[in-house]
């Protein structure tokens, strides 16, 4: 009689997935003039709410969204993370943070890279502008901003995150 066999308590399977993304009309939109180094977003018409990356309709309100706003490339943290371990594939090496921005004239984050910065002095309310990278290397994707930068102007309160005018702190 043969010994009895362990339990198998997990396998390697790899998932290979391939996919095609097709944008919506104001995802397309978004991408079209982000590749001409605009940020844009939608205004909700019932909230006034505005949203990046425009999705179309609020997602609070549940109404179409057509009114674009030209959005500042300037913005708040209003959330972070340090990354410390790797992630496969990623030419970024941690530490590095990620943070979620609010765009002056905006009223939603949206997530991207922060650098040129000392990890452990971000902070919520920091303020911070994108750098581009040059013109000719544009294309339909958020990577056209390399990076966004701390900027030498006062912190945000936090109670006014996602309320300032597309002019900033002082408009």
């Amino acid at each position: 009689m043969s010994e009895p066999l362990a339990d198998v308590t997990g396998i390697k399977a790899p998932v290979y997935l391939k996919y095609r993304f097709t944008a919506g009309s104001a995802p397309a939109r978004f991408l079209c003039r982000l590749k001409e180094g605009v940020l844009t977003g939608q205004r909700c018409p019932r909230c006034s709410n505005v949203y990046i990356p425009p999705r179309g309709s609020c997602p609070a309100c549940g109404v179409p969204t057509e009114d674009e706003v030209v959005l500042s490339d300037k913005g708040t943290i209003q959330s972070f993370t340090i990354v410390s371990i790797p992630i496969p594939g990623n030419p970024i090496q941690p530490p590095y943070v990620v943070a979620n921005i609010v765009p002056d004239g905006a009223n939603i984050s949206f997530i991207h890279l922060l650098s040129e910065c000392v990890n452990e002095e971000v902070h919520i309310g920091q303020r911070v502008q994108a750098l581009w990278k040059p013109a000719e290397e544009w294309g339909h994707a958020m990577d056209n901003i390399r990076y966004f930068r701390p900027l030498d102007e006062p912190d945000v309160p936090v109670a006014r995150i996602g309320k300032l005018p597309v002019t900033g702190l002082e408009g």
